[in-house]
């Protein structure tokens, strides 16, 4: 884990900058990648989701799966995000080339929909 949060774990808010290079894990606490970004509603101002880079090596072949932010969980004692997800549903989530992620929003559409499928992620 990169030493971005660990300063202020107490704190309720935090700049997106330091929440990018955090851990995420499933509840079995397996390392599932680290958040690349945040992604806020610009009409509402909420953090709608964060993309996890997942695979590669070094940041090199990764995938970018964009989570839901609200199925994030920080936990103070991992020092990171916990998701309910194993590594089969997030390897099987949508993914993008980073470079789509920042330059087109239809992929919001189709994270939205695979998270509202599963019954146990209804996402609005």
């Amino acid at each position: 884990m990169t030493d971005t949060m660990n300063y202020d774990t107490d704190a309720r808010l935090i700049a997106a900058d330091k929440v990018e290079g955090t851990d995420v894990f499933n509840p079995a606490g397996e390392k599932l990648g680290v958040v690349r970004d945040v992604y806020i509603d610009k009409r509402s101002g909420q953090a709608e989701f964060a993309s996890i880079g997942f695979g590669g090596f070094l940041g090199m072949g990764e995938d970018y799966h964009p989570v839901p932010w609200r199925l994030l969980d920080y936990d103070t004692r991992k020092d990171g995000f916990v998701v309910d997800l194993d590594r089969d549903a997030l390897r099987e989530a949508p993914s993008f080339a980073s470079d789509r992620l920042d330059r087109d929003t239809g992929w919001g559409d189709d994270v939205r929909s695979y998270y509202s499928e599963r019954p146990d992620y209804r996402v609005v």
